[in-house]
């Protein structure tokens, strides 16, 4: 599986998220929208969110941590 993040910085739940993946031994690409001069409309654009995180896999999007979880369970 392929995972994406997009994150920003000081993100708590960014954080968790790929934790929580890195625990489960699943690789994934994070896209920090602050590195990237990326903005929230960016993002809607992309994953259809406008919060982070936001998690694709295998490039269709999750949606945030909440969902990763339930995805987890």
């Amino acid at each position: 599986m392929k995972f994406t993040i997009y994150t920003a910085n000081l993100c708590a739940y960014c954080n968790a998220a790929k934790q929580l993946l890195i625990s489960r031994g699943f690789d994934f690409e994070e896209i920090n929208l602050e590195e990237k001069g990326m903005n929230r409309e960016n993002l809607f654009e992309i994953t259809g969110g406008r919060t982070v995180p936001q998690i694709l896999m295998n490039d269709n999007p999750i949606g945030g941590f909440d969902d990763l979880q339930k995805l987890d369970a």
